[in-house]
């Protein structure tokens, strides 16, 4: 059996939020650190942040605020700000990746596949054609080419100026 390492994986591993004092992660990252929670940018009503899970490089989360669980239970404003931040990560992740499509969804509900289902987000997934190659399909395992931290540091300058302007 072949062995693929992930050492930079054990502090995540080793630090869970939940488990450390309950409650949502998403409204954790609300009141943390941005660096420490690799949140990108903080609109209004929504933020950026990676995902801690990514299926792909530069797979990031667009967060509301609000403490919901289905997208209509978000108010208009909340929910225009998720639309705007969604367009905003697609232009920096072409930017910076140059990817050749994007996967975006809202999974709401355990049934539909949400893995924190009590809080709504949506993924926005950059997808290049053999993304998914025999370490996927065979191993089920996804190679990544670079840490959260270089993602983080990759994107950030991107989403700064967008705050700036």
């Amino acid at each position: 059996m072949r062995q693929l390492w992930a050492p930079w994986r054990m502090a995540y591993l080793q630090s869970d939020k939940e488990a450390e004092g309950g409650g949502c992660l998403f409204c954790h990252k609300i009141q943390a650190d941005d660096a420490a929670e690799q949140i990108l940018y903080r609109g209004e009503h929504c933020y950026i942040t990676l995902n801690r899970y990514p299926y792909n490089t530069g797979h990031l989360l667009i967060v509301p605020y609000r403490h919901v669980d289905r997208l209509d239970a978000l108010d208009e404003v909340s929910a225009a700000e998720l639309v705007l931040l969604t367009q905003a990560a697609l232009r920096v992740l072409e930017a910076v990746y140059h990817p050749q499509g994007f996967n975006m969804g809202i999974n709401q509900g355990r049934a539909a596949g949400a893995g924190v289902a009590e809080h709504l987000h949506l993924h926005v997934v950059p997808r290049w054609s053999g993304d998914a190659n025999y370490m996927t399909t065979i191993a089920e395992t996804r190679v990544m080419p670079e840490t959260l931290v270089q993602t983080y540091e990759r994107l950030l300058p991107h989403f700064r100026k967008l705050r700036d302007a």
